[in-house]
């Protein structure tokens, strides 16, 4: 009777600290609509709850997808109250995507993502994020009826690992970053970034642009197109249900006189935690031509 009580303890704190743990995203609403219809109503829901829509677009030239990026004064101010790499966390993402004769809502977890890039810094900001989660969940509710269900990892990831997080031994982590470019300074690192935009860059579009005031920080978002872009690897990634929709776009982050992005091995892995090596293995170049395309705008 003993050891079977200790094993029911055993499995009732497994089962205790994997539902306390944090998965990617959230399955907002589910509809009968299609995603033309939904799309407008969802950034007017946005909109109307304090969440401005930044940038949107049709990822990886899917007609049943649909993205929105947003922002919001809370995940500003968390930005400005830490600084430095946490500007990559400036923003978060809708997804609007059709599967399995339903449309779906979905967006990035923001304790998830909040955890992650804030690490050991994310309890100076908690406030912050709770009230963004609410304004989220009550534009869902505005949409439809609101799931709630966190979804992207069958056990998820617990805060600490989320702090510290990489894919495996040697892998990179949050702050290990890609440096695409440096320049003198703050200023013209932009200008540079700003040029490229408006002369055009093959395969890489502008999604987005998020200045944080009173820092030298700035966050774009751009879409990948092209041989070797999101038509080539979401596909092969994006294989579980619901659709990881909302990973995408990526992020350049000018920060300072620095141009960085997230290393792929690091952002792909954090977006869909449960890859398995083998299909890792199929995108090996992946992040290197993430890298290619992004630093044409520092060239």
């Amino acid at each position: 009777m003993r050891i079977t009580g200790i094993i029911l303890l055993t499995f009732l704190s497994f089962q205790l600290a994997v539902a306390q743990n944090l998965k990617p995203y959230i399955l907002g609403v589910e509809s009968a609509e299609s995603v033309a219809d939904l799309k407008g109503r969802v950034a007017t829901n946005l909109e109307q709850n304090g969440i401005q829509v930044v940038g949107q677009y049709e990822p990886a030239a899917d007609a049943n997808r649909w993205l929105l990026v947003v922002t919001s004064p809370e995940l500003q101010k968390a930005v400005e109250t830490v600084g430095g790499l946490t500007g990559f966390a400036s923003t978060l993402r809708v997804a609007i995507t059709k599967e399995d004769g339903k449309t779906l809502v979905t967006y990035t977890n923001p304790e998830y993502w909040g955890n992650a890039y804030f690490r050991d810094d994310y309890n100076k900001v908690a406030s912050d994020y709770a009230a963004l989660t609410a304004h989220l969940e009550s534009a869902m509710k505005a949409t439809g009826t609101f799931v709630g269900k966190p979804f992207g990892s069958e056990k998820g990831l617990s805060i600490k690992d989320l702090h510290k997080y990489h894919y495996m031994i040697g892998m990179p982590r949050f702050d290990d970053t890609v440096e695409l470019g440096e320049f003198d300074n703050y200023q013209t690192a932009l200008n540079k970034v700003n040029s490229s935009v408006d002369k055009g860059v093959p395969n890489v579009k502008e999604v987005y642009k998020v200045a944080i005031p009173g820092k030298d920080l700035t966050l774009y978002g751009f879409a990948l197109s092209g041989e070797d872009g999101e038509s080539d690897f979401l596909p092969t990634i994006d294989i579980s249900q619901p659709k990881h929709t909302a990973f995408l776009p990526y992020e350049v982050l000018v920060d300072g006189n620095q141009v960085l992005m997230l290393h792929g091995r690091y952002r792909i892995a954090l977006s869909f935690p449960d890859l398995t090596m083998g299909i890792f293995t199929k995108i090996m170049s992946t992040p290197g031509n993430i890298k290619d395309m992004l630093e044409q705008l520092t060239e």
